[in-house]
């Protein structure tokens, strides 16, 4: 059998990718996996969120349009260009015998001039006969446009000051806990040139500390659906929960992927996303995804995974309700650390770990905290209005640690 283009061999006629390279079909080469590592996160809550379609629209781009001044400057500017290219059209058009559509608008747009020649005012019948007065007309609204566009960019930027998100941190209780129902969904992938078939051990939910009373294993089927599919970057995990309210602060599930004849066990990176939907309003989403190559320190040094040691991806919950949204109650998920496991940055030595029967596994725990001792208070708060001490103590300290 003839091995991949810069591919190693091992066990005589086994090939595989060195350190750091997939498997390219297309090309039958082994090529550096060059994504570099980075992690996104998104609260899922905007004040100034639209209704456009993800397919169409770019929703990031969109948001951070409309939560600034551009707006209104672009507005005005679209404005004020249609208006001018409007009165500079109807020049072309005949007048014909002075009855006409062109003739009336282009008469009431003479009327509009209020800063140039202001006194045919006085005579308000008299013959229009000078082009300054239509040009005055044009330029006047030209002005109130210009005018009213900068006005109200100045009033947004006045009143986007005026409040603020502050973030408050108080001691949950279990009713308050479980009026959390939100769909929640964790995809992982392990990047290699695996498949499902190399999928091992799924199945067992772990819940509780270890050492401590209510630590347990149940089935994970009665908890959340999980499956694999196959994709182009690799196997893909999928753990689905549908209404789910949680009762555990700890929870983990872990997995192996196998050697297969001509299928060895081996990744060279992780992707993920964790999301968490409010169950009665979808379009609220809380998200948090990325790729991991080498540890949460985010290297980017070329590395494959293999072997006995467990990479363990931690994620933390936390618990939030919106005042500012109708107390709202969205679970926001964020990424805490990855414990990279048995894994390889030398050729040699990944030649010898494929060649060892003891080594023939990637073992992937994922590590949940749900942080239910506490509970995190959203609202906007006036700093500008009477009455309000924006720099009591409380208020000052709650900003200062857990605002954006």
């Amino acid at each position: 059998m003839e091995c991949p283009k810069n591919a190693l061999s091992y066990n005589g006629t086994h090939c595989a990718c060195p350190v750091g390279q997939l498997l390219n079909t297309t090309t039958n080469s082994c090529e550096v996996f060059g994504t570099r590592s980075e992690i996104f996160t998104d609260s899922g809550v905007d004040l100034y969120a639209l209704s456009f379609p993800e397919t169409i629209f770019s929703f990031d781009s969109i948001r951070n349009f409309t939560q600034s001044q551009a707006v209104f400057l672009e507005a005005t500017l679209v404005l004020l260009l249609s208006w001018l290219a409007f009165c500079f059209f109807l020049r072309f058009f005949k007048l014909r015998d002075g009855r006409n559509l062109v003739f009336n608008l282009r008469w009431w747009i003479s009327r509009l001039d209020v800063c140039f020649a202001t006194r045919h005012w006085l005579d308000d019948q008299s013959t229009v006969k000078k082009r300054k007065t239509e040009l005055g007309g044009t330029f006047s609204i030209a002005s109130w446009i210009l005018f009213i566009g900068l006005f109200a960019a100045l009033l947004y930027q006045i009143i986007s000051k005026r409040t603020i998100e502050i973030h408050n941190v108080k001691a949950a209780n279990a009713p308050e806990l479980a009026s959390f129902i939100n769909d929640m969904e964790f995809n992982i992938t392990a990047v290699s040139s695996m498949s499902c078939s190399n999928l091992r051990g799924i199945g067992t939910l772990v819940t509780g500390d270890p050492g401590f009373p209510g630590f347990r294993f149940d089935s994970l089927s009665n908890f959340v659906g999980y499956s694999c599919h196959n994709t182009s970057a690799g196997p893909t995990i999928t753990l689905k929960c549908s209404n789910c309210r949680l009762r555990h602060d700890y929870m983990y599930i872990s997995w192996l992927f196998v050697d297969l004849p001509d299928n060895p066990a081996t990744a060279v990176g992780f992707h993920f996303n964790f999301t968490a939907k409010d169950h009665a309003n979808k379009k609220h989403t809380s998200f948090v995804g990325g790729t991991l190559k080498n540890g949460s320190v985010l290297s980017d040094r070329p590395v494959t995974f293999r072997g006995l040691g467990a990479n363990v991806l931690k994620f933390s919950l936390f618990p939030r309700i919106y005042h500012n949204f109708n107390d709202l109650r969205l679970i926001q998920p964020l990424f805490h650390e990855f414990v990279p496991g048995s894994h390889y940055a030398d050729d040699a030595q990944l030649q010898a770990s494929l060649e060892s029967s003891t080594d023939g596994l990637i073992n992937t725990t994922l590590f949940v905290n749900y942080l239910s001792s506490y509970i995190v208070e959203i609202d906007n708060q006036n700093i500008m209005g009477p009455g309000k001490n924006f720099a009591s103590s409380v208020h000052y300290t709650n900003w200062h640690m857990f605002s954006k």
